[in-house]
């Protein structure tokens, strides 16, 4: 295949990034073939901003029967991804779908079994898997240059939202519309990068979330949750769209040191020698390990879409690997289940969470809502500089 033939679904804010990147050239080896979009006006944009021969298509059976597409991109809201995967799958498409997964494991794990079977490039936009900080960071971990893992601390308050964001559109910030809030939009991508860099999962989380504490919306806005893994290493993970200015700090703990992560500058604190062997053979009452201050000078570089993509349009052509498989996301929803179950059952919950609980607790969010949104104004906004 020299030429892949990319066709979009979804042409709201990222899908909108999308049309533009292929159209534009930005991608090698592929081409902005067909756009689905119900939206009138989000057709009229296609039409007016796209220079190809773009065909377009409002209805989502026609789009992937009569495309002529190989491969899709799924950039629609939340829970529709794994619907619109399987039927790519089932029609021989390549995917790759928006972040996050989906809403729900149990929708999920049917997406990435019919991935499997389909024999299909399957890609998620993980997009911060391509920065270099992080990769980094993954790399000091994976070589023991940290040592044994023992605490693990991530605060993401970075990305403030006014409520004119929330009000842009009536499936945002809804059980119904979205599943969720800051958790599966915002921070799903350090929930990712949590469980991406180090390398482990946790199996226990107890966890508060508060619903529409500093905005006029029914889902959550600020987080905090506690992490237990295997081995004793235990984690907190904090998540808000509610403070100004926000923080974002990264910090690992290992017996061989510890790794902070802060306004996208690496510090890495070396010890001389291991903390547990130190603990064991000082005899002097006060002191503490030998450690010297490592400024790591690696860039931060947050617009990795491109890359991603790139990667994902190679991996259909050349066979080369991904980057962000599909079948990850799933890893990072399960540690997002796992914080709104134990929120909403105000108790410690198992990982991986039972999938069929997690979807009834879910339908019951959205069939008891009474919460309706006072101004939608139907806005599609700019997203670049907010990832």
């Amino acid at each position: 295949m020299s030429i892949v033939k990319i066709g979009v679904i979804g042409i709201g804010n990222m899908g909108s990034s999308y049309v533009e990147m292929l159209d534009k050239g930005k991608i090698k080896g592929a081409v902005l073939t067909a756009v689905c979009s119900s939206n009138e006006s989000r057709i009229a944009w296609v039409e007016a901003n796209t220079q190809g021969d773009v065909k377009i298509f409002k209805d989502k059976e026609t789009f992937f029967n009569e495309s002529g597409i190989d491969a899709v991109i799924i950039a629609t809201p939340h829970y529709s991804h794994p619907e619109l995967a399987k039927m790519a799958f089932a029609r021989g498409k390549h995917v790759m779908i928006e972040k996050p997964a989906g809403v729900f494991t149990k929708d999920v794990l049917e997406m990435n079994a019919a991935a499997k079977f389909s024999g299909k490039v399957f890609g998620i936009m993980y997009n911060q898997r391509a920065n270099p900080l992080y990769q980094k960071i993954r790399d000091l971990i994976k070589s023991g240059q940290i040592g044994d893992l023992k605490r693990v601390n991530l605060i993401y308050t970075a990305p403030y939202r006014p409520q004119s964001y929330y009000d842009s559109s009536k499936w945002r910030a809804t059980w119904k519309g979205e599943g969720g809030g800051v958790l599966i939009n915002q921070a799903i991508h350090q929930i990712d990068l949590l469980q991406w860099t180090t390398g482990v999962m946790p199996t226990s989380i107890r966890a508060v979330s508060s619903l529409g504490k500093y905005h006029d919306i029914e889902v959550e806005d600020d987080v905090t949750a506690f992490l237990e893994y295997e081995n004793g290493i235990t984690g907190v993970f904090i998540a808000s769209t509610g403070e100004a200015p926000g923080t974002s700090r990264f910090e690992i703990v290992g017996d061989r040191g510890k790794i902070v992560v802060e306004d996208e500058e690496l510090v890495f604190h070396q010890l001389a020698q291991s903390e547990r062997e130190f603990n064991l053979s000082f005899t002097g009452g006060f002191g503490m390990p030998e450690s010297k201050k490592i400024k790591i000078p690696v860039a931060s570089e947050n617009g990795n879409h491109k890359i991603i993509v790139q990667n994902w349009v190679e991996a259909i052509e050349k066979g080369l690997p991904l980057l962000s498989p599909g079948e990850d996301g799933i890893k990072a929803l399960e540690i997002s289940n796992g914080i709104y179950l134990s929120s909403w059952l105000n108790e410690m919950v198992e990982l991986p969470v039972d999938p069929n609980l997690y979807y009834e607790k879910l339908l019951e969010k959205i069939n008891t809502s009474t919460f309706e949104k006072k101004h939608v104004t139907n806005t599609t906004l700019d997203v670049k500089g907010t990832h």
